[in-house]
């Protein structure tokens, strides 16, 4: 686990009766009551290019930084942009692109861009600070897991691995494309299956991974929660990627996170699919935890609105000793 994200997680809790989320909770992000009818959320997320086009790259950050406010149900409506550019150095035409890449991803989630802050960088990065509203009984977080619920995630695993062979020119164009597809797909279809079967509890797979993420939310609900190696679907060509360890420093520290909070049952899961618990995934699917009658409706309504492989990934169990259980 990210050190400074220990660090911001250890700072003294914000007192306000307004505040309903803060970021002591493992939460994807901040709620405040405006109203009794209406809550404010806020979330910020940028990094470095993944990609080579600036015009991808500008909607894949843009829908990364989305992501955390479609995981608490709400529904986006501003995005300030935040980025770092080396304007000394590379044409404003490339800063261009990426922002009209981020423009047109929060323009097709309903939102706006109203301005933003730039600084010059060695490094490109780029990201939003997003503001969405929720109606309080739509309100989703990483609180609600219930003893009996399954787990249902949103999309495939395996971005982390994709960028790393990527970088290193080991990425096959047709994985490499596999995974820009599911990088720029909003989760607002997934938020709206979800919020259509009454879900509560949810959480957005990013840069913890599957692993770290669940453990989380697991925590914060307290509750033990269950992956199913087997059951995990990868993006096309990506297990061929992790047998060549193509892999990003983030899998070893998501891994150290969870290995004294974790137990395997089963015997052993074949460690090539093992590895995607704790791929650092870069705008990826949502997981929710609903009542095992509502999985299905819930993974129908998902796919027809775009999460073509949504499923159910483990289950919920009663607190035990353990956060997370692996089985294989």
């Amino acid at each position: 686990m990210d050190g400074v994200a220990q660090v911001v997680r250890n700072l003294s809790p914000q007192q306000h009766p307004d505040l309903i989320v803060g970021p002591e909770g493992f939460s994807d992000a901040g709620v405040f009551r405006l109203r009794d009818d209406l809550l404010i959320v806020q979330s910020v997320d940028f990094f470095p290019p993944l990609v080579d086009d600036p015009y991808v790259y500008g909607q894949i950050a843009a829908a990364n930084s989305m992501s955390d406010v479609f995981a608490m149900g709400a529904r986006p409506v501003t995005a300030l942009a935040i980025v770092g550019f080396p304007d000394d150095q590379l044409k404003l035409d490339i800063l261009t692109e990426i922002l009209r890449g981020g423009a047109d991803r929060v323009h097709l989630a309903g939102a706006v861009v109203t301005g933003g802050h730039t600084v010059r960088d060695t490094e490109i990065k780029y990201g939003l600070s997003v503001t969405g509203v929720v109606e309080p009984d739509r309100l989703m977080t990483n609180r609600q897991a219930r003893p009996g619920d399954v787990l249902v995630l949103t999309k495939p695993l395996g971005t982390g691995f994709v960028t790393s062979a990527h970088k290193a020119d080991r990425c096959p164009d047709s994985t490499l494309q596999a995974a820009v597809a599911s990088m720029i797909l909003l989760n607002d279809g997934a938020r709206d299956a979800a919020l259509s079967v009454g879900a509560r509890a949810a959480t957005d797979i990013t840069g913890f991974g599957l692993a770290g993420h669940a453990t989380e939310l697991a925590q914060a609900s307290q509750v033990t929660v269950v992956l199913d190696v087997g059951r995990l679907k990868a993006i096309d060509g990506v297990l061929e990627l992790v047998e060549k360890r193509n892999m990003t420093r983030a899998s070893a520290s998501n891994r150290r996170f969870v290995e004294n909070l974790m137990r395997v049952e089963g015997g052993d899961p074949d460690p090539v699919r093992l590895e995607l618990l704790f791929d650092a995934q870069t705008s990826g699917g949502l997981l929710f935890s609903v009542p095992e009658a509502d999985a299905g409706r819930l993974i129908d309504r998902a796919r027809e609105a775009g999460a073509a492989d949504a499923c159910v990934v483990g289950s919920v169990l009663a607190k035990q000793q353990h956060s997370l259980i692996i089985r294989g």
